[in-house]
């Protein structure tokens, strides 16, 4: 979906490692909500409290997920991060994100 109709967006950005990564977050109609990103090439560990399902819209990442191996994801690709659990992220290329809260 490249496009998202009748939602609010949350004007103060999310703004994580230095400014390398940020994020606002985007409210439906509905009380689902999703962030859209931008990650800069680095190294990241990430926690989470909910079940997120990334999708990434361009660039390219390798991520860790609990009891998994590295896994490579290019724009177009995505993964889910279990609820109550930490993640690891190397960014290649600037990577242009949607998480949603599942």
């Amino acid at each position: 979906m490249s496009q998202f109709d009748n939602v609010s967006i949350v004007r103060e950005a999310n703004i994580y490692f230095d400014g390398k990564v940020t994020s606002r977050v985007v409210l439906f109609q509905d009380g689902t909500r999703k962030t859209l990103g931008i990650m800069l090439p680095g190294e990241y560990e990430f926690s989470t409290d909910e079940k997120e399902l990334m999708e990434i819209s361009s660039g390219i990442l390798e991520v860790l997920l609990p009891d998994a191996e590295w896994k490579s994801i290019r724009g177009g690709g995505s993964f889910e991060v279990p609820a109550d659990s930490k993640f690891h992220l190397k960014v290649v290329e600037v990577t242009d994100y949607c998480c949603s809260y599942l």
